[in-house]
């Protein structure tokens, strides 16, 4: 059986909304193939949900957004348990310049500048950045994403955390589409898949967090 992913993250990289279409003939219902599914699959993976979906559904090119999420814990200690899901960076950031530097996303941009290859134009449709307690999440929604985008747009907010650059800076470096400016690739322990969008029927990730917590900004 051949199946086909939304989206592809790189090695060390999560995913809670990840969602993959096949075809298959079987008289089993969605319940009961994923129950069945669930019981060979190991334990760092399980499906959620099974839906027969229309002839036509693909679950990389029906998509018509995708959402990630990144977590920094700000902390002096780092959190053993959450280890795999976080970066951990016990220094000072301000989370109010990384937000402003935030909203240079926003629009359709080509964003060679944080790319891990090829190049090209996406629309970012919302950014949200806030701290809760000692973990900053940054939440970020487009319509695609090139290889390395989000790991390379938060290792160079990481640098206006820092006061490396300034949030205008961070535009500017969008702008010039030159990869060597900006900052190394976040961690991508701390990168998430949270959410696929597939228009007004769609599917949405259950890490998907709530807009509104993250100050979300939209076009």
């Amino acid at each position: 059986m051949r199946i086909a992913g939304a989206g592809r993250t790189d090695a060390g990289v999560h995913a809670t909304g990840q969602v993959i279409s096949f075809r298959a003939a079987s008289a089993l219902d969605g319940q009961a193939l994923g129950r069945g599914v669930n019981a060979l699959l190991p334990e760092d993976i399980a499906v959620g949900a099974v839906e027969q979906a229309d002839e036509r559904f693909h679950a990389r090119f029906s998509a018509t957004s995708r959402t990630y999420e990144y977590r920094v814990r700000n902390a002096p200690a780092r959190a053993p348990l959450e280890r795999l899901r976080e970066l951990h960076l016990p220094g000072t950031l301000d989370v109010a310049a990384m937000r402003e530097a935030a909203q240079h996303l926003l629009g359709r941009h080509d964003f060679a500048a944080f790319a891990a290859g090829e190049s090209g134009e996406r629309t970012v449709r919302r950014v949200g950045l806030a701290q809760d307690g000692a973990v900053v999440r940054f939440e970020i929604e487009a319509d695609a994403f090139l290889r390395g985008m989000v790991r390379g747009i938060m290792g160079t907010l990481l640098w206006v955390g820092r006061g490396k650059i300034g949030p205008g800076r961070f535009g500017e470096i969008l702008a010039e589409q030159d990869r060597s400016l900006a900052g190394p690739s976040a961690a991508a322990k701390g990168l998430c898949l949270v959410a696929v969008e597939y228009g007004e029927s769609g599917y949405r990730g259950h890490g998907a967090s709530d807009p509104e917590d993250l100050h979300a900004e939209g076009e």
